[in-house]
């Protein structure tokens, strides 16, 4: 019988902490708020991590408000079908790799630090383990693969020159054109190819995506780091690693940390902040720090009062709230090569369509698990979760059966998959940085209004899209806030206090930007391989 499951928002995990339910706070009619320093609206990477940089500066009158019921924000994971014991699996329904592990001797990103710490199981992806297919079957068309290299190795130096000579941004499909890839649209396979070198990292289109700050963000993370990306499958969930870190400066049933608790309003002044919640109840604080994802932010979920100022507003509109659809399938044999890490589909019809599968039966993963899942992105995610679990599944067995013929395949023994652009936390997955679109605009998103702050992976210039970057950008609104109540400024790179907002935005972005000040302090031009600028 096939088994269903949907996306659990009070997620299971071990957790280091004794916490039970929520701690209640205030009266109903709002009479009277709990007092804190800092108010931390989510329990992400970006709020833990904000939470653990104030408790170093000695800032310990905090709150932690968490929507879900466990730390982790959007890395999130849930079981899944069984071993052949009868035991579930856990699977990551969200972040799942660590990307851009570190070089010997050079800087190491610090979610793959923790992961070390905290021992948490992974395997490597090895992206070169990769069998191609149409709807005929197999086909071999990795001789793309090497073809959009070529032209990748070319337009990164076409991307160095804009930013240098301080000329106007394009989208990436300029870039990738000015450098001899201009597949047809009639091209199935050198669509697939594109889709699996681009969309799937940013979970939009080249059409979409800005060329600069594509490449900028790309060589920040995986030349200044590593071009190693780890899969992780630790049984306890990824979410792990964050709640060692929690585990550091919470007590055991910490009042301190608010679970459950769903977030409303924001009324704040140039002096203070009050954080109203969807029971009535509320939080009187000095600063707050809102965590919320991008997508939360777009659609008004929280009310602020005042509204947001105009050039706030427009940063929020601005940059782009992506969705990355896994879904999971397990059969009851291994049909695809148990050898091989990835397939790569081309639809004859539509680009990305269920392009990429991947196998957790493969060795160093879950072998002889039978799983294997597939992902989507963008348009193709708002598609496919909107419609029900049986048109789903219909439609990937379509597809497995095409790249399959000579395999009787099976109907799957569980299925699942998460549904991101509906969940009322997040509305999403990760950010993407629009074509045309300055670093200015980029730090009016980073800014403060008045005593509320903005942190995320969507407020990080150098890496957003990852899970480092809403570790480095909660630290970055902790230090500044802290440096304030402490009068003891600690944030050496970008000082203390409020952040630098443009009312008036220009054009281009000049190469003097490029700073610690606007949210890049480290060089974007750093070298493939060899870790140096």
């Amino acid at each position: 019988m096939l088994r269903s499951w949907s996306i659990l928002l009070v997620v299971a995990g071990v957790w280091p902490l004794s916490i039970g339910a929520a701690p209640t706070y205030g009266n109903k009619d709002n009479s009277t708020c709990r007092k804190t320093k800092v108010a931390i609206l989510g329990a992400g990477v970006a709020g833990i991590t904000a939470a653990q940089a104030l408790s170093n500066q000695s800032v310990t009158d905090f709150l932690i408000v968490e929507y879900n019921g466990d730390i982790g924000g959007r890395m999130v994971h849930t079981t899944f079908g069984e071993d052949a014991d009868g035991n579930p699996y856990t699977v990551e329904l969200g972040a799942n790799w660590v990307q851009g592990l570190g070089t010997e001797g050079g800087p190491e990103n610090p979610i793959w630090t923790f992961a070390k710490e905290y021992n948490i199981s992974n395997t490597y992806s090895d992206y070169s383990s990769i069998l191609t297919y149409n709807e005929t079957g197999y086909f071999n068309y990795t001789s793309l693969l090497t073809d959009f290299d070529d032209s990748w190795a070319e337009f990164e130096q076409a991307a160095g020159t804009i930013l240098t000579e301080n000329l106007q941004d394009r989208s990436m499909r300029a870039g990738l054109y000015q450098a001899d890839w201009r597949p047809s649209s009639l091209d199935a396979a050198a669509q697939a190819v594109e889709w699996w070198m681009w969309d799937w990292e940013t979970s939009y289109s080249p059409d979409e995506s800005s060329f600069v700050f594509g490449i900028t963000g790309y060589n920040l993370t995986f030349y200044q780091y590593s071009e190693e990306n780890n899969l992780v499958i630790d049984q306890r969930g990824f979410n792990t690693w964050l709640k060692g870190v929690a585990g550091t400066f919470l007590q055991p049933n910490d009042t301190r940390l608010l679970l459950n608790t769903i977030v409303s309003g924001i009324d704040y002044t140039k002096h203070d902040v009050k954080v109203t919640m969807d029971d009535g109840s509320c939080i009187e604080a000095d600063y707050a720090i809102c965590t919320f994802s991008l997508g939360v932010l777009q659609k008004d979920a929280v009310t602020f009062s005042p509204a947001l100022p105009e050039w706030k507003e427009t940063s929020i509109a601005t940059f782009q709230m992506g969705t990355y659809t896994k879904l999971f399938l397990q059969f009851n044999e291994t049909f695809w090569d148990p050898d091989t890490q990835f397939f790569l589909y081309a639809s004859p019809t539509r680009r990305g369509y269920y392009p990429v599968w991947q196998s957790l039966s493969t060795e160093g993963f879950h072998p002889g698990s039978n799983i294997i899942f597939a992902t989507v992105v963008g348009r193709e995610s708002y598609r496919v979760e909107a419609q029900s679990d049986e048109e789903t599944l219909a439609e990937l067995m379509e597809v497995l059966r095409e790249m399959f013929p000579d395999v009787d395949v099976p109907e799957p023994i569980a299925f699942m998959y998460p549904r991101w652009t509906t969940e009322p936390w997040s509305y999403g997955s990760y950010s993407n940085w629009p074509v045309g679109t300055t670093l200015e605009m980029h730090q009016n998103l980073r800014a403060n209004v008045q005593h509320v702050y903005f942190a995320g992976e969507h407020t990080s210039a150098e890496y957003f899209g990852f899970l480092h970057g809403a570790w480095f950008e909660g630290q970055e609104a902790a230090m500044r806030i802290a440096g304030m109540l402490t009068k003891n400024c600690e944030n050496v790179g970008s000082g203390c206090g409020e952040y630098l907002k443009y009312k008036v935005l220009h054009g281009t972005t000049e190469e003097a930007e490029y700073n610690a000040i606007n949210g890049i302090g480290v060089s974007p031009f750093y070298v493939a391989d060899s870790g140096k600028e």
